[in-house]
This record gives structure tokens, C-alpha cells and sequence, in this order.
């Protein structure tokens, strides 16, 4: 199936449940977007979900181990959390400076 909303410069995380997180981007306008989606590979569709409380692209994203998703940086120093059961985002505070188009690894800790 096709995207809702065509994006690059996004996230693709798979989520614990097996489906596919995307977030943000740019359009093809090349205007930074704050959207989220999720591929259902089972039904091979996608659904809009709750959009980010910023706009990001050049973003990471990393599943963490209690199912939530931690989306950082890219334009902007500030992070946010998806919680997939709600399809909402919170934002979770602000990184000492922002870092664009680098990677997040969830270490055995937990930690990022």
C-alpha cells in the first residue's frame, strides 16, 4: 500500500508489535513535517497515528526496551517519546545541542 503522506529524510522503526513507525520528513514541497504513520505488514496497509509535537527531519528514532520510541534532534535540539498504545507523543526534554543526521543505539542498559 501507499503512504498517506510521501516524506525523506524520515524514520522507519519497527515496533515491538511488528508494525512499522514513520516519522516526520520533508514533503515533496520540501517542507519539514511533524506527521506519523504505521505500516501494518499483515494487512499490508497504513494508518495516520498521533504527529509529533515538532517538526523534524534528519531526526533518529529508536525503539526502546518498554515499547516506546524516542525521536531526538535532527533541525532541532529537543526530544519527544511515542507511546504506540496511545498514538501519542510527549515531549521529554532538550539535548545539549542538536545533532542532524546522526544515529541512536539503545545500549543493554537502556540508555541511548
Amino acid at each position: 500500500g501507499s503512504m498517506n503522506v510521501g516524506r525523506y529524510w524520515h524514520t522507519a522503526s519497527v515496533l515491538l508489535d511488528g508494525e512499522v513507525l514513520v516519522t516526520g520528513g520533508s514533503n515533496i514541497n520540501n517542507s519539514f513535517i511533524n506527521s506519523a504513520e504505521l505500516y501494518d505488514p499483515s494487512k499490508g496497509s497504513w494508518t495516520l497515528t498521533g504527529s509529533m509535537t515538532r517538526r523534524r527531519y534528519g531526526h533518529i528514532a529508536c525503539v526502546l526496551q518498554n515499547g516506546h520510541v524516542l525521536v531526538a534532534g535532527g533541525n532541532d535540539d529537543t526530544s519527544e517519546l511515542y507511546t504506540p498504545s496511545t498514538g501519542l507523543w510527549i515531549m521529554t526534554g532538550t539535548m545539549n545541542g542538536a545533532r542532524f543526521f546522526s544515529t541512536g543505539t539503545v545500549l543493554p542498559n537502556g540508555k541511548v
